[in-house]
């Protein structure tokens, strides 16, 4: 099978010729289809006359002026793509590359081709003969980062392909069937998910399983593959079905944290070692513990031998036990390190054991040691690593021991030669724990920074990084097939993930690095961003799609600011430079120096003449933007000046800084007005609100502050953030203040009242920065996860405008025959509303009658704090993030190509699962 320039060339031949056809009539002929219940589609159209055609809908679409010509367009095209590679092959596979960015560059302008490319998806809810050219035109609209949020495909049906990154916030996929498709990094948040069948689904995140209360230490899986222990801070032990994600039972018996989990070879027991000084033996089969073998101190480590006949323990005291299986008797206790012995691990012949040691103590034992297990000496010391050395684990053939230390680096040693062969690097924090895959290929670490990694054994390099916990990871498995890894962290949480789709290649648009800044065009339809990566990146606001990348700074990219007019943007780096950019060209314009430390924020004046600067430098510096002459240097700050804002009439300059005052400034005279003391630390982030009358100052403090700006005095405080604040942003009305934080949240606030309003979740580590659309009814979001999200935030007072609400409406959306239909909750009442034609349905209408008294029976008990518009709209990311918070999920299959049953992972995304035994009538 080869594509050739001809083929590409002959399918865009194909798609150019319906490139002048009224777009209208394809809705026309979808529902023309619909009401004929037509199943060969290329059949009716190439017998039906143009009289039949405008007799069918002529009164419904009268504006559509039905063309002989247009529908013989559309039949003719059909017709060719039918027989065409495009409805026969695999267009998402490597070998059509080439072809398919070919169709990209020609149609990617072309509107009414776009629009065929969605009739061709529509197209296999009728006829199963169309389902892969249906299956690569939606890959293509991904690809081509068209906007598919908030549409309707329901029934379609998708087959091998690729939809990594796919966003259907808001979609109607109810009744669709995917088959062997992936989806990983999809976004369905808000989408309506009613009786899918979907089969072989392909992505890397699979499961998050929820029961543990407190960190989870140790995870090991059963040597069948089908169980999953996990040991917890909690004080239990929990068994898992790893296919279904539920708990199977949970072991209670110790009376401290337990740290550390390992079944026998054979599978009949497992052990658990505490904090409590006990090992526990359990029957795995009657779930009840068989005996307590007890010691001096704190067990952190125990492992079975593969010949079943020892099971070693690490302890707190510096020393190891060896247990004989069957006695249940201690054979002898070593004491060979100067530390605690944190990581003991048999090699694959049970002949050797090796531990690990350190303390965070300086001259510390961070040494690993190999012992002879039949005698209990000596053999070796592998010496190499700068700290606590926290896990070994042997190669699955003996000759491999990887070690993970606090250094952030992995070691792996050969073992015969005690040299080691690889040193490898990219975790960001300390590294807790390793394991390798049984065939040996591939090696795991999770990490301090809240990550998992996957290393090629044989190259040292890193294949794949995997996100999604939250805290620190303690410990990684793989399963004994080697296709699931499961990692346990201290977000309480363990999940699951598909080791050969996360080695897959799915690197997505995005920063490699911390965002650390993101703002608004001033027409809200491009969005730009900063990063530790040294580039600025500028995206298309609605899509996501990336338009262009500024490149010069030598170091990170720390704050970004565009001129009123949308023409240029200005950055400040760690290089100590600000470049102002021309931002339709992305070329740069001047670069700014006089700053002799770090630049941390520039802020673009109201008018677009001037721009402020904070540097670590404690200076502020106003410079001219167009000559990039410095107008005033400003000194009064005794540390790092963190943030900068100009008021909206140009005539004060506000400056946060780590001296924890906030001090307002003349920017025409240079004299201080005000310096503002009420933070206990750092102050990190100022803005004006858009009258300029309030300013805000968000600290690491964790409190927000705002100030009359008139008088200097502080107006009120905000509390609800659990760590540093380290962005604020007024909406532009003036009514909501957001803020992102440490916590990894984002929050708003009403203003006069200085309540919370809403708290926003999605981000897994910092935020570093918010910032609202002109319009107000978007929030974008920067995080060091890497990531930018765009937030759906209307306002309750938006939304009661539109909806003829008053209190605090939270709506709900999914769709009848095709018409979007929303339902608002508030005054303890529910309203139906035809998002189309803007207006409330009456109960007494016939067609939807059955709908809103079923949903009314349905939704009476659902708690609706977790029902929120506050979703993430848009995420970019390199790393495909799955989401599906808000949506409505029920009955349907959702399954893996493994077996694994994905419910749960939806469930565990924020997803609304409906009980199977109570179903919408949707009629017509």
């Amino acid at each position: 099978m080869k594509s050739t320039n001809q083929n590409k060339g002959n399918f865009f031949e194909i798609l150019a010729k319906i490139k002048d056809i009224d777009e209208k009539i394809l809705d026309l002929i979808i529902e023309i289809f619909k009401k004929e219940k037509i199943s060969n589609c290329l059949e009716f159209l190439q017998n039906v006359d143009i009289q039949q055609f405008q007799s069918l809908y002529i009164e419904k679409n009268k504006e559509i002026n039905v063309e002989n010509n247009d529908n013989q367009k559309i039949t003719c095209a059909i017709q060719q793509i039918k027989i065409h590679d495009f409805n026969l092959q695999n267009y998402s596979s490597d070998i059509y590359k080439e072809s398919k960015q070919y169709i990209i560059n020609k149609i990617s302008k072309e509107k009414k081709i776009i629009e065929f490319l969605k009739f061709l998806i529509r197209l296999t809810t009728f006829d199963t003969q169309f389902i892969q050219c249906g299956s690569n035109s939606l890959n293509l609209l991904v690809e081509m980062k068209v906007d598919l949020t908030n549409q309707c495909f329901e029934n379609i049906k998708i087959k091998n392909t690729y939809l990594v990154g796919a966003n259907f916030f808001g979609c109607n996929l109810s009744g669709s069937e995917l088959d062997n498709v992936d989806i990983s990094g999809i976004n369905l948040n808000g989408a309506q998910l009613f009786n899918c069948q979907w089969k072989n689904l392909k992505l890397h995140e699979l499961l998050r399983l929820d029961g543990h209360i407190s960190s989870v230490n140790s995870i090991c899986f059963s040597p069948d593959g089908t169980v999953i222990a996990s040991g917890s801070d909690d004080k239990s032990i929990c068994l898992w079905n790893y296919k279904t994600g539920k708990q199977i039972s949970k072991l209670s018996g110790h009376n401290l944290q337990v740290n550390s989990v390992c079944f026998s070879p054979d599978g009949t027991v497992l052990a658990s070692g505490s904090d409590d000084k006990s090992i526990i033996i359990w029957n795995f089969k009657t779930r009840q513990q068989i005996c307590k073998l007890c010691v001096q101190s704190k067990i952190n480590s125990i492992s079975y031998s593969p010949d079943g006949a020892t099971l070693a323990n690490g302890c707190s005291d510096k020393t190891m036990g060896f247990w004989d299986v069957k006695t249940r008797k201690k054979k002898f206790l070593i004491s060979g390190h100067s530390n605690q012995v944190l990581s003991v691990c048999f090699s694959p012949d049970s002949s050797t054991l090796a531990s690990s040691s350190g303390s965070s103590y300086s001259n510390a034992d961070n040494s690993i040691s190999l012992w002879n297990v039949k005698t209990g000496q000596l053999i070796s010391k592998l010496n190499g690593h700068d700290y606590q050395v926290n896990t070994v684990s042997f190669s699955p053939d003996g000759t491999i021991l990887a070690s993970c230390s606090s250094d952030c680096s992995i070691y792996q040693w050969d073992i015969k030669a005690g040299l080691d062969l690889a040193r490898l690097y990219g975790h960001s924090k300390e590294i807790k724990t390793v394991c390798f895959q049984p065939d040996g290929t591939t090696l795991a670490s999770g990490s301090d920074d809240q990550s998992i990694i996957l290393w090629d054994v044989k190259t040292g390099q890193q294949i794949v990084k995997l996100i999604g916990h939250t805290k620190v990871v303690n410990s990684v498995c793989f399963s004994p097939d080697g296709t699931i890894i499961a990692s346990g962290s201290q977000d309480s949480y363990i999940h699951l993930w598909d080791v050969q789709q996360g080695k897959q290649k799915r690197k997505l648009d995005g920063h490699s690095k911390w965002v650390e800044s993101v703002t608004f065009s001033p027409d809200g339809t491009k969005l730009a961003s900063s990063s530790t990566d040294n580039s600025i990146c500028l995206w298309d606001a609605k899509t996501g799609q990336l338009i262009t990348i500024f490149e010069g700074h030598g170091k990170g990219v720390n704050s970004i600011s565009i001129s009123p007019d949308g023409t240029k943007l200005a950055s400040g780096s760690d290089d100590k430079s600000i470049i102002i950019w021309d931002v339709n060209s992305g070329q740069q314009i001047i670069k700014l120096e006089g700053h002799n430390s770090s630049i941390n924020s520039v802020f673009i004046s109201p008018d677009g003449i001037t721009l402020a600067s904070g540097s670590d430098d404690k200076s502020i510096i106003i410079w001219d933007v167009n000559s990039g002459q410095q107008i005033i240097k400003l000194e009064g700050h005794r540390r790092f000046v963190k943030s900068v804002s100009i008021s909206p009439d140009g005539i004060t300059l506000a400056s946060g800084s780590s001296d924890k005052s906030v001090i307002l400034w003349n920017c025409k005279t240079g004299q201080q007005k005000f310096k503002l003391d009420g933070h206990s630390d750092y102050v990190r982030s100022v803005c004006f609100s858009p009258d300029g009358t309030i300013l805000a100052s968000g600290s690491s403090d964790y409190s927000i502050r705002l100030w009359n700006v008139e008088t200097g005095q502080q107006i009120a405080k905000l509390d609800g953030h659990s760590f540093v604040v380290e962005s604020v942003c007024f909406s532009p009305d003036g009514t909501r203040l957001a803020s992102g934080s440490r916590d990894y949240s984002i929050r708003l606030w009403n203003v006069e009242t200085g309540q919370q309003i809403a708290k926003l979740d999605g981000h897994l580590f910092v935020v570093t920065s918010v910032c609202f659309s002109p319009d107000g009814t978007r929030l974008a979001s920067g995080s060091l996860d890497n990531s930018i999200r765009l937030w759906n935030v209307q306002t309750a007072q938006q939304m009661s405008k539109l909806k003829g609400h008053r209190n605090n409406p939270t709506s709900l959306c999914f769709y009848v025959d095709r018409t979007k239909l929303e339902f608002f909750f508030s005054d303890n009442s529910i309203c139906l509303w035809d998002e189309e034609t803007g207006k409330e349905i009456k109960s007494t209408e016939k067609r939807y009658a059955d709908v809103l008294a079923q949903f009314k029976t349905t939704y009476q008990n659902l708690s609706f704090s977790d029902v929120t518009t506050n979703q993430t709209v848009l995420l970019i990311s390199q790393q495909p993030i799955f989401q599906a918070q808000g949506s409505l999920i029920m009955k349907g299959e959702f399954m893996n190509y493994q077996g694994v049953d994905l419910l749960q992972l939806f469930k565990s995304k924020g997803g609304i699962i409906l009980e199977s035994s109570t179903e919408f009538n949707l009629k017509k």
